[in-house]
């Protein structure tokens, strides 16, 4: 069962995108979440919780284009553990939540949406393909024949 999750909180950082091939890339961004509280009658910044948030694809991308460091964010995904081991051999782990969502925190500010444009594909029936293939063989035919003579 996946564990899904939803925060908000601030970018921690400049967005980090890397562009594995021509469909995929990948963008991450530490998110950090300070909550206010009354402290004798003052109100101050408790402990700030750090996060990983990873994405992928065209969300990888909009993430790049869209955010910047200090801008308030809505994040939602699933919540994961990674784990490696440092080079003292110590197990390390982080929790990190692989976004299938994010956006503005627009309880905030306020932010202007553009349409992503994703390119138009055709579609091409098997008998378009078949003519097109029959008038190109005959156009080369015809053209091989007029060299010849």
């Amino acid at each position: 069962m996946d564990a899904l999750i939803w925060m908000t909180g601030n970018v921690g950082g400049e967005v980090e995108y890397r562009h594995v091939r021509d469909d995929l890339g990948f963008a991450s961004f530490r998110l950090a979440c300070t909550p206010r509280m009354r402290k004798a009658g003052d109100w101050v910044d408790a402990e700030t919780t750090w996060i990983g948030v990873t994405c992928s694809r065209s969300l990888a991308e909009h993430v790049k284009s869209s955010l910047g460091k200090g801008d308030p964010v809505v994040v939602v995904g699933r919540l994961r553990t990674t784990r490696w081991t440092d080079q003292q051999g110590i197990t390390q782990e982080r929790m990190i939540i692989e976004a299938s969502a994010v956006g503005h925190d627009l309880s905030r500010g306020t932010s202007v949406f553009r349409k992503a444009i994703r390119p138009v594909v055709e579609e091409v029936s098997v008998s378009d393909l078949v003519a097109a293939t029959e008038a190109q063989a005959d156009e080369e035919e015809a053209a091989a024949e007029g060299s010849a003579a």
